[in-house]
């Protein structure tokens, strides 16, 4: 290797190396979403971990000298853009989590990655050899395993993390093309304040809505009103307020310095850390077909990064 190509093949390590950190971030938040969704409304994780996470992310901000013009940098329209796609990739991904395991949500939002290569070459002229081809198409099998079709995954739940992974297809390519050069905490901030400003308006609307009695037994988690909230419950909103500053510095810091369909490919990591999380928390063991579908989606990984 030259000289000249060493910055572009430490960038894509670099690249590689910060998706795996924030989707390994995201299974957690994930996980712990599920645990509490018994408990908390969307809205309330929504609202709460907002008012602690644009204080810690301000903070975060001047350790990395991004402090100056945040603001402004945060409600620029790419970046507010950016942010709409996100939030509605995270409602679609949460709304099914008190009624599907985390593998097979994460299955379904993991058309995802597919959705980042088919835009990226034609949207934005993203060169995909056939060995990345090759590398997405193994990972589309490993998922389409995963979710076993014709199995109980397909229910009308299973598929709204698919409209998720467009979702995050749309916002990792705009992150790529439109918001490539923005400082990381702006937009961070933009999508922390959003979530904030989406889960309090949520929250008013049904606290004053008085017909949603019957609805908000059934679907608590989406409409029920907040619950008490004590230490334990602070403690929580304080762990997820980190683990989403630092699951949007990374994920933007990934698709700002390596190529889409790189990226998406180490993306699908996510898939085996909710697949621990499914069997340590959730008591639900990996059937052998999810155990396959993992091991595609590993090989898929190496078929992008060992050389001929």
């Amino acid at each position: 290797m030259t000289v000249a190509m060493q910055p572009v093949a430490d960038r894509k390590l670099l690249g590689a190396s910060l998706i795996v950190i924030a989707v390994f971030m995201m299974s957690v938040q994930d996980a712990l979403v599920k645990h509490y969704s018994g408990d908390l409304s969307l809205w309330q994780i929504f609202t709460l971990r907002g008012v602690l996470a644009i204080p810690l992310l301000l903070l975060v901000a001047m350790f990395m000298r991004q402090q100056q013009g945040i603001w402004r940098g945060a409600m620029q329209k790419w970046a507010l853009i950016r942010s709409v796609f996100m939030v509605l990739m995270y409602i679609s991904l949460y709304a099914a989590i008190p009624f599907l395991s985390l593998s097979v949500i994460a299955a379904g939002f993991y058309t995802g990655p597919i959705f980042v290569t088919l835009l990226s070459a034609f949207l934005l002229g993203e060169p995909v050899s056939r060995r990345g081809w090759l590398a997405i198409a193994v990972g589309f099998i490993g998922v389409l395993v995963i979710l076993q079709p014709g199995g109980d995954a397909f229910t009308a739940w299973a598929l709204i993390p698919v409209f998720g992974g467009l979702m995050y297809a749309l916002t990792n390519v705009t992150t790529r093309s439109k918001c490539q050069t923005m400082p990381m905490a702006a937009l961070a901030l933009s999508l922390t304040v959003m979530l904030l400003l989406l889960g309090a308006v949520f929250s008013l609307i049904l606290y004053f809505w008085q017909g949603s009695g019957d609805a908000a037994e059934q679907l608590p988690f989406l409409l029920g009103g907040w619950s008490e909230t004590g230490w334990s419950q602070w403690l929580l909103f304080l762990v997820l307020a980190f683990l989403t500053i630092g699951i949007s510095i990374t994920l933007v810091g990934a698709y700002q310095v390596a190529p889409p369909p790189l990226v998406a490919t180490f993306d699908y990591s996510y898939l085996v850390f909710v697949g621990v999380w499914d069997f340590l928390f959730f008591n639900t063991v990996p059937s052998i077909t999810t155990l396959c579908g993992m091991l595609l989606i590993i090989a898929a990984g190496l078929l992008v990064t060992i050389k001929r």
